[in-house]
């Protein structure tokens, strides 16, 4: 017989449906009491400058019996109030510990009683396979304590964040997420938060079976740098880089200009008191122009970090972010007139954006 037919066999028998079954509801049992309804209000102004009360909501999850919960950074951004909902219908003011828009994370801080601090504890990411059950509860539309069930559907995704970088490692999910879920855990069966749904992609703004949640290795390293620091230390290289395209690449091989084949990814520019300019790599040293473009010429490519390919400025932030941290020395592989070469770097941090 057939491991298809086999595996059908077993997912259709009333055993293992029951089984599945009684995993959903401890999950729920064990863990819904630490998923939290968060609601914010803000203030914005109409046309004549006059003020207006707004007001959010989403969900959360307590991360330590300190009070200290874990949400979706766009939940509580510009608020000027927020109030935390416990499973009981007990509401709490909050405040904001740390913050980091780049990895849409926040964790906000409550001061309740030890009854009411269910904490979910961490799974791990890095096992995940797609086709893995989990489940996601949170406060969907403002229905509180609202469980959805489904599997992972895609791993490594990237999606953008709410300062415009890029998440990586993303897990995509069919369990159905909708407005008000951002911020609670996403769970396998055993109970342990694997991620943290972040977003949806569809056109009506409900679920169309395609969630993407922050991975739990995201948060293992980051949240402890929000409770302890109030922010966290983005990787930074130093340079500022431009997507050459293959069509474009071989538009300037036709005209002199040497690049990589294929294209790859220029540094437009490396200060010199920059991670990469102090370790030699070179930005442009004139501008060229190719039909009403203009080309900076004479610059390094970029082709790899630790052996890792960068094709794109997305991969090289993906890249940076997801494996290395800090004060990590990395070798850089570069393309310059026609050499590979390899570049020790010391990454620094990556400077803070106004807001």
């Amino acid at each position: 017989m057939k491991l298809w037919w086999v595996l059908f066999l077993a997912f259709c028998s009333p055993g293992f449906a029951q089984n599945l079954e009684q995993e959903v509801i401890q999950v729920f049992e064990s863990a819904g009491p630490g998923v939290v309804n968060i609601t914010s209000r803000s203030i914005s102004y109409d046309f004549f400058l006059r003020p207006v009360p707004q007001e959010g909501s989403g969900s959360g999850f307590v991360y330590d019996a300190a009070g200290h919960i874990v949400t979706n950074f766009h939940v509580i951004e510009g608020a000027r109030e927020l109030h935390v909902t416990f499973f009981d219908e007990t509401r709490v003011l909050a405040s904001v510990v740390g913050i980091d828009p780049s990895n849409d994370l926040a964790v906000i801080k409550v001061d309740a009683s030890p009854e009411l601090l269910t904490v979910i504890p961490m799974g791990r990411s890095d096992g995940l396979r797609v086709g893995r059950f989990v489940v996601a509860i949170g406060n969907p539309f403002g229905l509180q304590q609202t469980l959805t069930t489904g599997v992972v559907s895609s791993l490594g995704r990237v999606i953008q964040s709410p300062d415009g970088r890029f998440i990586g490692e993303i897990i995509q999910t069919d369990a159905a997420i909708n407005p008000g879920n951002s911020g609670g855990p996403l769970l396998d069966l055993e109970g342990r938060v694997v991620g943290v749904n972040s977003a949806i992609l569809s056109p009506s703004r409900a679920s169309a079976g395609i969630g993407f949640a922050i991975p739990a290795r995201t948060l293992r390293r980051v949240v402890p740098d929000l409770i302890a620091k109030g922010r966290y230390a983005h990787p930074w290289l130093g340079v500022s880089l431009m997507d050459i395209s293959g069509n474009l690449a071989t538009r300037l091989n036709r005209n002199g200009v040497r690049t990589p084949g294929g294209g790859g990814v220029l540094v437009a520019e490396a200060p010199r008191r920059g991670p990469a300019g102090l370790a030699g790599i070179r930005g442009p040293n004139r501008l060229g122009q190719l039909g009403n473009l203009r080309i900076p010429l004479g610059a390094d490519y970029i082709l790899a970090i630790n052996g890792e390919p960068v094709r794109t400025r997305t991969d090289l932030t993906v890249l940076l972010e997801s494996r290395h941290r800090v004060g990590d020395v990395v070798k850089v592989s570069i393309w310059r007139e026609g050499r590979v070469l390899d570049v020790s770097v010391e990454l620094g941090e990556r400077p803070q954006m106004s807001r």
